[in-house]
């Protein structure tokens, strides 16, 4: 399935700033290019309801879900893919499982993990975090520009042109910058969900990366 990474909006409950999910979809549908569900505290059966109602607000606007983790709420849902970390299921048991055709990405955040990342399995790595975040439980240190510059080095030599995204505290401050160090897109929690308005901040965001894009000739 053909996606794209220029503004990966992931939508947790828990980082929505009390609005309903489907609402901050409808907000950004029009700019953002894929979606995340990721919800760590949910059930299976409110999982399975979330990306069900997402998948209907986002697929009139031809914009891939993915679900964080979970392949098997990706399945019951119907989702377009899987975006997991490397203690979730494997690559190749959630292609198995999803077809060739589903959208799987997995989380990296050392040039080690970027030598043993299976880019066969893979449509997608993430690449991060890149800066601090409090959207996420992580007690790593971020890794900056200069280990999104490294690791995009590896992928890029094992696989030219296969797609990276740079993942979490990034912000219209700073998505310009991640883009020019190499990631075909940025993946942003914050920055959409508790903005005052969803709307305006995924234009803005989707504006800088696209000139950040076109200047690397990348676009």
């Amino acid at each position: 399935m053909r996606f794209d990474l220029r503004l990966y909006a992931l939508l947790d409950p828990a980082v929505a700033g009390g609005r309903r999910l489907t609402d901050v979809a409808k907000l950004i549908a029009d700019q953002a290019t894929l979606v995340q569900l990721r919800d760590k505290h949910g059930s299976t059966r409110v999982l399975i309801d979330e990306a069900r109602a997402l998948h209907d607000v986002l697929k009139p606007k031809a914009v891939p879900l993915l679900i964080n983790d979970r392949v098997d709420v990706a399945l019951a849902a119907k989702a377009d893919g899987v975006h997991i970390g490397q203690s979730d299921m494997s690559a190749a048991d959630a292609r198995a499982l999803l077809g060739r055709d589903a959208i799987i990405g997995l989380s990296i955040n050392t040039v080690a993990l970027a030598e043993e990342a299976p880019l066969d399995l893979l449509d997608y790595v993430g690449i991060g975090g890149i800066y601090a975040t409090t959207s996420k439980d992580n007690t790593k240190p971020p890794i900056g520009i200069a280990g999104l510059r490294a690791i995009v080095r590896v992928v890029q030599a094992r696989k030219p042109g296969f797609p990276v995204c740079g993942i979490a505290g990034i912000s219209h401050t700073n998505a310009g910058d991640v883009i020019e160090a190499g990631a075909d897109g940025v993946a942003v929690i914050s920055a959409l969900s508790l903005a005052p308005a969803p709307e305006e901040a995924a234009r803005n965001l989707r504006s800088i990366v696209d000139t950040a894009l076109s200047k690397r000739g990348a676009a």
